[in-house]
């Protein structure tokens, strides 16, 4: 068996190599231009860190609190779909190595594996993502099984009225099973007219007119918090506030729906500032390097999620794959704390961090 890679990029690459092109392009693919897939990454680059020094870090403490659950790292999985593309154990490997490193998996609805099975597979603390149909009785049916079988949060996906124009798969006429979740509940078959299946299947299913004012309704169905994703402005995160949100997940689907949005971590900080510490705000995008994970922290997320890394460490090693890239998210925010003088995340600040928009404004002082 090959040798893990030295950090979490070295999983892409592996995992280019040991999947079919249309199933490692489903995984790694943006929307058209794939502006935003790129600037997801590259934002992180222009932020600067700031370290203190002479702090006593002889003990890094790395562990948090997410909606009250303990867990060993501000690093959580991302809600991704189909991981028996990636590797014939799918979600359930991911779960289990979430459960070993002690963090939350979020379950895609799209996922391969039932949420049923995935929770009975290990006792990692899920939370379970869910776009509305628009047959609302599926959409009911799904998060009730989540809450029976003990997922702790619903995550709301609100930015997928419509699937955005991922034409990779569109080249590869990419075909992908049916989702496992709400198997045999619908009557339509979905035909690919040559192409890809994915754009027809959700553009089919998504309910395109659910809208803040819907937010009652699914409260309604679950004791659940409920978290929403996708917040990209300042308007947005105060409607979530405002239509009791339990928290804010800063989102751009990973660049694969609306292209040309802006990369999530530069606008974290602005939805922060709207949100005002009455919810907790979280943010997905882009982190490859535990340094990504202190700047988002110092600009005031609670954690961060991760998504394609996973997936790339599910495709190359498995389980243990998942873990190893966990593993090293986690070396390396240890490393940058002790570095920059943190010994808690308490102690990372918006201080430690200098944005783009810090030295254009310094300059002109």
């Amino acid at each position: 068996m090959a040798e893990f890679p030295v950090n979490v990029n070295g999983f892409q690459e592996l995992a280019r190599q040991a999947l079919p092109k249309g199933y490692y392009d489903f995984y790694a693919g943006g929307a058209e231009d794939q502006y935003t897939l790129k600037e997801n990454e590259e934002a992180f680059r222009r932020i600067i860190i700031q370290p203190r020094v002479l702090r006593d870090t002889s003990r890094i403490d790395l562990s948090t609190t997410i909606l009250g659950y303990p867990i060993s790292m501000p690093i959580i999985i991302a809600p991704t779909a189909r991981h028996k593309l990636a590797n014939p154990a799918g979600e359930i490997a991911t779960a289990r190595a979430a459960s070993a490193s002690n963090t939350i998996m979020v379950l895609s609805l799209s996922s391969t594996c039932s949420l049923e099975e995935v929770a009975a597979c290990c006792d990692a603390v899920r939370f379970f993502q869910l776009y509305v149909y628009r047959k609302r009785d599926v959409t009911a049916n799904v998060v009730q099984r989540a809450e029976k079988s003990g997922y702790k949060a619903i995550v709301l996906t609100g930015d997928s009225p419509r699937i955005g124009r991922r034409e990779a798969d569109m080249k590869n006429k990419t075909v992908v099973p049916a989702i496992k979740n709400v198997e045999n509940m619908w009557s339509t078959k979905f035909d690919q007219g040559g192409g890809s299946n994915i754009q027809s299947q959700a553009n089919a299913t998504h309910d395109p007119s659910f809208c803040w004012e819907d937010i009652g309704w699914l409260k309604s169905l679950t004791k659940l918090p409920i978290l929403i994703k996708g917040v990209l402005t300042h308007e947005d995160a105060i409607k979530a506030v405002e239509v009791g949100a339990a928290g804010i997940i800063v989102s751009n689907h990973g660049a694969r729906q609306l292209d040309y949005t802006p990369a999530t971590i530069s606008v974290l900080e602005e939805v922060v500032h709207a949100v005002g510490g009455r919810i907790p705000v979280f943010v997905d995008g882009g982190i490859r390097r535990g340094t990504d994970v202190f700047k988002a922290l110092a600009l005031g997320a609670q954690a961060v999620l991760v998504g394609r890394p996973i997936v790339f460490g599910l495709a190359a090693k498995g389980e243990d794959g998942v873990k190893r890239v966990l593993e090293m998210l986690k070396e390396e925010l240890e490393l940058a704390m002790s570095l920059a003088g943190c010994s808690s995340l308490k102690e990372i600040s918006r201080s430690h961090v200098r944005t783009k928009q810090d030295r254009e404004i310094r300059s002109l002082l």
